[in-house]
């Protein structure tokens, strides 16, 4: 599976890929000590995932981590460091997902889209959760 990972400064920022390019099975993309986890399944008809749950256990999350995936539609994502700097932009298509782990992410909606977000919670809201950063354009 080709995996596309935006580094700055030895942090992984965020990474991308196609989902049509999943291996066989089951895949984690993130590290087991990741704010958020994301997998891909990728199955033949009649295969059994066992019956479980997930035991409870107290979570501390420092920072709130994002996962898109495109429905539909064309969107550019551009990654910044927390001061603004460029980092790197790409552009997603239908059935691309991006992990956004670290940093500043601003998307740019290039054709009509239907995006799925998904964060690690709980969310505090706007006010608290996000703050707004003055990037420096590429």
């Amino acid at each position: 599976m080709n995996i596309n990972k935006i580094n700055h400064e030895n942090i992984l920022y965020a990474f991308y890929f196609n989902v049509e390019d999943a291996d066989e099975g089951l895949t984690f993309l993130s590290e087991d000590n990741d704010f958020i986890q994301v997998g891909l399944w990728n199955y033949h008809p009649n295969s059994l995932l066992p019956a479980h749950y997930h035991n409870e256990f107290e979570r501390k999350s420092y920072r709130t981590c994002e996962s898109i995936f495109v429905v539909s539609g064309k969107i550019k994502c551009n990654i910044y460091s927390k001061k603004g700097d460029f980092i790197k932009s790409f552009v997603m298509k239908e059935k691309d997902m991006a992990i956004q782990l670290f940093g500043v992410h601003e998307y740019e909606i290039l054709e009509k889209s239907l995006v799925i977000e998904t964060k690690n919670g709980p969310y505090f809201g706007p006010e608290l959760d996000r703050t707004r950063v003055d990037v420096k354009k590429n």
